[in-house]
């Protein structure tokens, strides 16, 4: 049994970071198993924020290793971000995982893969997940055409996702760094 399908975005404006995520989990692509699941975390004495997309199980197992690289490195959320990734990268039994991760505190914003990727998005706005290109999307409109906020941003785009995206909902998390 596979349980995944989600949306996370990422967006930094003003000097604002926020991560919203949805609630749904799907099992194989046909059952909504949950719809209020809790995709975005708070970590290191609340200083980081995360969201994660793709199998439960992986994604969890990939926040706990975040969470020991961020204590590891004393918080530099960039440096915990490359140790996981090439981690990631290097294990083979993590190589395995089918995950990707937002991570972000007040000063930097990273998309995480497990092929190695350490992403610094382009025009403050990234995402991942099934819904992840309808998020992203409506989010760099936004961001060019509107003066709203980086948590008005995100939950907009979430908004939008969620009409569109049969594995993304309304539930929606918001974290501000």
């Amino acid at each position: 049994m596979k349980l995944e399908g989600t949306t996370i975005i990422g967006v930094r404006r003003n000097g604002q970071t926020v991560i919203a995520g949805d609630g749904q989990v799907t099992q194989n692509q046909q059952v909504i198993m949950k719809g209020n699941a809790r995709k975005v975390r708070r970590v290191y004495n609340n200083s980081v924020i995360f969201g994660f997309a793709g199998s439960v199980a992986d994604a969890f197992t990939l926040s706990e290793r975040f969470e020991e690289m961020l204590n590891k490195y004393s918080g530099n959320l960039m440096r915990a971000a490359v140790e996981l990734a090439m981690l990631w990268r290097g294990d083979r039994a993590l190589r395995q995982l089918e995950a990707l991760m937002i991570v972000a505190d007040k000063n930097d914003m990273f998309i995480l893969s497990g092929s190695g990727d350490v992403i610094e998005p382009e025009h403050g706005v990234c995402a991942i997940g099934s819904g992840g290109s309808y998020a992203l999307a409506a989010g760099r409109a936004l961001m060019e055409n509107t003066e709203l906020s980086a948590e008005q941003i995100a939950r907009e785009s979430m908004r939008i996702a969620s009409d569109i995206c049969i594995f993304t909902n309304s539930n929606i998390v918001v974290e501000v760094a």
